[in-house]
């Protein structure tokens, strides 16, 4: 696609950014998203809801579908919730060339708190209990704060430090990293490094030996696994 294609289609769709939210009022945010520079892929904006400027970075959503390619789906109608507690509606409608390649998105984000509150306030006085977990996302301008979010959430969910990981645990969650996107960001690999207390060096072979596994067939049983870590030290 000549990159003059994506450029008209997202000065075109700049206006309807601000159209849809002076629409849907003052809980909505639109956002365009430029998919070529994830680390400032916000090329319009309206409202507030998730607190981004034009400028700004493409959130952990917004990754994962950039690490789908053009095999990525539109997210339709999905609940999230901010880290300062604001629970939001949102769809994510993926811009395509005319040959079908993914370059962007069109973001529409609904702050749904105070609807989600009085939904429980009369579920409580019509006697029905029970909630539903909502996921964490993070949004920012800040790109290096969506990847400390992702590699932190990894890091909570497995209870470990990096230093107690195994090292198929570690490969997982280079694998899931590389799934959401992490990687497509200029300079991850050496924030991430940073972050885990490991060379750069390190975080490439990691992410190697994890994509390698992905691509390789399940061992056949009785296989000795593999213990040795990629700096050479036992896993």
């Amino acid at each position: 696609m000549a990159r003059s294609e994506a450029d008209v289609v997202l000065r075109a769709l700049t206006p309807v950014v601000d159209g849809i939210a002076a629409t849907l009022g003052s809980l909505c945010e639109v956002v365009l998203h430029d998919f070529r520079r994830p680390e400032n892929s916000v090329v319009a904006l309206a409202g507030t809801v998730t607190g981004r400027s034009v400028g700004g970075s493409m959130s952990e959503i917004g990754m994962g579908l950039l690490a789908r390619g053009d095999e990525a789906a539109d997210e339709l109608n999905y609940t999230t919730r901010t880290r300062d507690g604001t629970l939001v509606k949102s769809s994510t409608m993926l811009l395509r060339d005319s040959t079908g390649s993914v370059f962007g998105a069109l973001c529409v984000n609904l702050d749904i708190t105070a609807v989600d509150q009085a939904h429980a306030l009369l579920g409580e006085l019509a006697g029905a209990t029970g909630t539903t977990a909502v996921p964490t996302t993070t949004f920012g301008d800040d790109i290096g704060s969506v990847v400390d979010a992702i590699v932190d959430t990894h890091q909570l969910r497995s209870h470990k430090q990096w230093s107690a990981l195994t090292r198929p645990e570690r490969l997982e969650l280079f694998r899931s990293l590389d799934e959401r996107g992490v990687f497509a960001v200029r300079g991850a690999a050496q924030q991430i490094a940073r972050r885990l207390g490991i060379s750069r060096a390190s975080a490439y072979n990691y992410l190697a030996g994890a994509r390698t596994a992905s691509a390789t067939p399940p061992q056949a049983p009785g296989t000795a696994p593999d213990t040795t870590d990629q700096d050479g030290a036992p896993a």
